[in-house]
């Protein structure tokens, strides 16, 4: 894919662009979603909507977005030349852009993602706020609310009583504060999706033991992104 002409051509070799809005958020909704999806990606189609789908190639969100899928950081040097990371690591993406959603925040991007060696796929939707501050709010459909500011732990579990109130004292023995839960279902005894922000890492053998739980079906844990 050729690359076109972008703020970082005219500002050098440091990752600053014209607001952290579309560059270090734009790359810390990427490096959100591939720790979702545990890898980073061979294919993804981004969806860019509103402001973003007006700005996102002249601002280079689309260099920002791409460099957070391959795991930079968001000072990163490579940014500016992300698109010939991607073609050397084997990632394939689409941009796409919707101007006018106005049920979703304005600086809104989704990422539909695919690692191809195991054949996972996740859908993730984050909004960039403003001075790199972003908050992921859906997850493979799923409602959510987490920032990456955090240590993250997304747990898929069956919807049966007592569970929240369980997994949240195994955190408690660990020493770590719950700094916020969310918590979504698909419906009554379906499948259900906590969103768990924590002020400390969990303990790897807290994440065993809960992992091993039959009505646990998948955990994610997300250490704080940079």
């Amino acid at each position: 894919m050729a690359e076109k002409s972008s703020i970082f051509d005219m500002i050098g070799p440091v990752m600053i662009g014209p607001s952290s809005s579309h560059t270090a958020g734009v790359v810390r909704i990427a490096r959100a979603a591939i720790r979702i999806l545990g890898a980073v990606p061979t294919e993804a189609v981004i969806t860019f909507y509103n402001s973003f789908a007006r700005t996102y190639e002249g601002h280079g969100s689309d260099r920002a977005i791409v460099a957070g899928l391959l795991g930079y950081a968001p000072d990163d040097t490579r940014i500016r030349t992300a698109f010939d990371y991607a073609a050397e690591a084997g990632l394939q993406y689409t941009f796409q852009g919707v101007g006018n959603a106005s049920t979703m925040h304005p600086n809104t991007i989704k990422l539909n993602l695919l690692d191809g060696a195991t054949g996972r796929r996740v859908e993730v939707v984050g909004q960039s706020r403003g001075g790199g501050v972003i908050r992921i709010v859906e997850v493979d459909g799923f409602p959510a609310d987490f920032s990456g500011a955090l240590h993250t732990l997304i747990i898929d579990a069956d919807d049966v009583p007592g569970s929240i109130a369980f997994i949240a004292s195994v955190i408690a023995h660990d020493q770590c504060n719950i700094a916020t839960m969310f918590v979504s279902r698909k419906g009554r005894n379906d499948a259900a999706r906590q969103f768990i922000e924590m002020d400390s890492p969990i303990k790897d053998i807290s994440l065993a033991y809960l992992r091993q739980l039959s009505w646990v079906q998948h955990i994610t844990y997300i250490p704080t992104l940079d």
